[in-house]
C-alpha cells in the first residue's frame, strides 16, 4: 500500500493540497513511524468544515472560536473583543477558512514528524 493510499484510508476528510504536502513530508519515513505519524496527526489536524462552523460563530456574538481552535490565542482573544475586528475579520476568515486549516496542519504535521523523532 503506497502513502496516498495509507492516508485516504486512515485519515477522513483529507483535501488534495494536504494529501500531497503529507506524502511529500512523510515519503522517507519507514512504515512504523509513518502508521504512529498518521494517528498522532489524525488527533492533531483540523478539518476546514470545523474552521468554517466556528467561524460562522463569529456571527452570533462568538467571534475568534476558530482562532483559539488553531492555537492562535492572541487573535482568539483580539476577535472576542473586537466583535471578530468589527465582522471584518470574521469575514476575511469565512473566505480564507481553508488556508487556515491548512496552515494549522502544516505546523501539526512538523510537531508530530519532531514527537515521533522523524526529523
Amino acid at each position: 500500500m503506497n502513502n496516498n493510499q495509507l492516508f485516504l484510508s486512515q485519515i477522513p476528510s483529507l483535501e488534495a493540497e494536504e494529501l500531497n504536502y503529507l506524502v511529500a513530508f512523510t515519503k522517507d519515513l519507514p512504515q512504523d513511524k509513518l502508521q504512529t505519524f498518521i494517528s498522532i496527526y489524525n488527533s492533531r489536524r483540523k478539518k476546514a468544515d470545523v474552521i468554517l462552523i466556528t467561524c460562522l460563530l463569529g456571527f452570533v456574538g462568538f467571534a475568534g472560536v476558530h482562532r483559539f481552535l488553531i492555537n492562535q490565542w492572541g487573535m482568539g482573544i483580539l476577535y472576542f473583543l473586537t466583535g471578530g475586528l468589527c465582522l471584518i475579520g470574521t469575514i476575511v476568515d469565512i473566505i480564507n477558512h481553508k488556508q487556515l486549516a491548512f496552515d494549522h496542519n502544516q505546523t501539526a504535521a512538523v510537531e508530530t514528524m519532531t514527537m515521533i523523532g522523524g526529523v
